[in-house]
């Protein structure tokens, strides 16, 4: 008997979920404490807690009520889901940390400069297209250059 190959997905593409939503995707940090698990029970050790309300996190895998997350720098636990938010946010990234990212009036690098940020900074998506990105956080609004982000994916668009 010769054995098909079933279709490969992307994990996003594929909404088979506990919650019924998309896996991977970004969602936030609803408070200023949240306890990162190393396994998906209250009965699994804290590996380390976030102290920052808003910080993007990506889920990237799902049991029970617990959410297996990613931070930016790549660190990975589990979170008990009512401690996330489905606000978006994102990060600043940059190749050199001492360098600036521009955020500018309009979705064009022709348009008048809105700001510059450091790598690290998080600010809430307003919406995004295909290559740009309105954000927004204390102090500053206007567009940035979608690849300057961590926490919304190349091809998605934030309405």
């Amino acid at each position: 008997m010769v054995g098909v190959a079933a279709p490969s997905f992307a994990a996003k593409d594929s909404p088979l979920s506990t919650s019924g939503l998309p896996v991977p995707r970004y969602v936030s940090l609803k408070s200023d404490h949240v306890n990162v698990r190393i396994g998906p029970t209250k009965d699994n050790d804290v590996a380390w807690v976030y102290t920052r309300a808003g910080l993007p996190v990506e889920i990237t895998a799902e049991f029970e009520n617990w959410r297996r997350v990613r931070d930016s720098e790549g660190a990975e636990g589990w979170v008990y889901h009512s401690l996330l938010s489905g606000r978006r946010t994102a990060v600043i990234t940059m190749k050199d940390k001492d360098e600036l990212a521009t955020l500018y009036e309009s979705a064009s690098t022709d348009s008048a400069v809105a700001a510059r940020l450091q790598a690290g900074v998080v600010a809430q998506i307003k919406r995004c297209d295909a290559v740009w990105c309105r954000i927004a956080g204390q102090g500053f609004d206007g567009w940035i250059e979608k690849q300057r982000l961590w926490g919304v994916y190349a091809d998605e668009q934030v309405k």
